[in-house]
């Protein structure tokens, strides 16, 4: 799979949902192809903004489209690496802000 069609994937099945892509064509698509390389290493698409264990079990919380995605839009219109917005956001409606790591400390520091 390339960046292109993932892209074109991703779009189709979370754009319904109210999740867009950032606006930002290039920080989207070296997160796409990061999480494509995610998946040739680990194979499974790890969020690239966060460090994976290469343990699909320990990184279900991180599988791309994350589960700190929903609360990062719903609060700061955007997820914690900026692949995905809310529509208020490309609007202008919410300002560009830092989304706060919500990933436990356990799992921010396992021991490899």
């Amino acid at each position: 799979m390339t960046a292109d069609q993932l892209f074109e994937a991703l779009k189709n099945t979370q754009e319904p949902k109210g999740y867009f892509f950032n606006p930002d064509r290039e920080h989207v698509f070296r997160l796409l192809n990061s999480l494509l390389l995610n998946k040739a290493r680990y194979s499974y698409m790890a969020c690239p903004c966060r460090l994976a264990a290469n343990d699909r079990g320990w990184d279900m919380d991180i599988l791309c489209p994350c589960i700190y995605r929903d609360p990062d839009v719903k609060e700061f219109g955007r997820c914690y690496c900026g692949l995905y917005v809310s529509a208020d956001w490309l609007a202008g409606k919410i300002a560009n802000q830092y989304v706060p790591e919500r990933r436990s400390v356990d799992k921010l520091f396992r021991d490899f």
